[in-house]
């Protein structure tokens, strides 16, 4: 990890093609960085060739096409300016499908007080994806500006747009399917909306390959979304204005698929112990608390913000960035590390 306490900042505009282009030339370092260690990713938890991989990217352009071909578009013109086939770029967007399992953990919140409106999240994976993460403000024509972070030559990640919609992202182990819309196109639609019956269309509308949580800030308040390949069911704030997730289903309709497959890396306690940290503040949450509790330590090393330990499968885990937006600012909060000893540094859409 480099000793830089800030990512590198990017900034586009214009239609798709040149949309994509600026990217790929601005960030090709990582994007080409990105697919290399791409298939290495995939393969941590099972086998799969090269071949077989490919072979999933290629066939999914038809969905992507059919979601979107404006996203599609975009991809192809990223592909150009890093100077890599359109196929690895497709490569990055559905490398989760080709995993049984997912690929990080992350706790996460949507939280209203009294002087803030905020959605946040620690983003838990392999340490070494930070050096091709960057912050990336995206203003296309037509539709509404957006900054994301995330790794390079990703469509879209956890962010925010200007119209006040906030997004965090968290793994939700629930069935999946080999093809389908990648779950990043997904996302981008959510940025490309005004508000959250909106942002519910653009996720229903979509044959999806993989579930996802996906954790809100809207005009219309906290959400959480969980999403499964055919259904979806929406979580509003608690009376405090709060909503919390980890990485297992909390709707009453879907907890029958908490049964079919593990908990990922101690969700309940984390779920539980964010709730305590965040809930305690009613409607004076804040930046300073929210901060505050996603640098916790109960259970350490497999506390809220997580450290390498000795679990043989997740053990390299650990918190790679923590993220604390404020759509309605237009800002975001960014410790690019664990949280608990590195800064947050301010990223703003200008």
């Amino acid at each position: 990890m480099t000793d830089s306490t800030r990512y590198p900042e990017i900034e586009v505009s214009g239609g798709p093609r040149s949309l994509g282009r600026q990217i790929g030339e601005a960030a090709g370092e990582q994007i080409r960085g990105f697919c290399a260690m791409a298939m290495e990713q995939a393969n941590r938890t099972v086998r799969v060739s090269r071949e077989s991989a490919m072979m999933v990217a290629h066939e999914s352009w038809s969905f992507a096409e059919a979601y979107s071909p404006d996203m599609a578009e975009e991809l192809r013109g990223v592909a150009e300016g890093a100077g890599v086939s359109p196929d690895e770029i497709m490569l990055l967007q559905i490398r989760n499908q080709l995993q049984p399992e997912p690929t990080d953990g992350c706790t996460s919140l949507s939280a209203v007080g009294r002087g803030a409106r905020i959605v946040a999240q620690n983003w838990d994976n392999d340490p070494a994806l930070d050096e091709f993460t960057v912050v990336l403000t995206r203003k296309p024509d037509g539709k509404p500006s957006f900054t994301t972070v995330g790794q390079a030559g990703l469509i879209a990640y956890i962010g925010f747009n200007e119209a006040g919609i906030g997004l965090c992202l968290n793994s939700l182990p629930a069935p999946s399917r080999r093809l389908g819309v990648p779950h990043y196109l997904v996302v981008r639609g959510i940025y490309e909306v005004r508000s959250l019956d909106e942002a519910v269309a653009a996720v229903r509308r979509a044959e999806r390959a993989i579930p996802a949580n996906i954790m809100l800030m809207t005009p219309q308040g906290p959400t959480d979304l969980e999403v499964t390949i055919d259904d979806m069911r929406v979580l509003t704030g608690d009376a405090r204005g709060l909503v919390t997730h980890t990485n297992h289903c909390l709707h009453s309709d879907l907890l029958p698929i908490n049964d079919q497959f593990p908990e990922l890396i101690q969700s309940h306690a984390r779920l539980g112990r964010i709730g305590q940290l965040v809930g305690s503040g009613g409607e004076d949450v804040s930046v300073s608390q929210v901060q505050r509790g996603l640098s916790d330590h109960q259970n350490y090393p497999r506390s809220i913000c997580r450290h390498p330990n000795d679990d043989t499968e997740h053990g390299f885990w650990s918190t790679v960035f923590s993220v604390i937006i404020e759509p309605d600012e237009r800002r975001m909060w960014v410790s690019r590390g664990t949280p608990c000893n590195h800064p947050y540094e301010l990223y703003e859409m200008s």
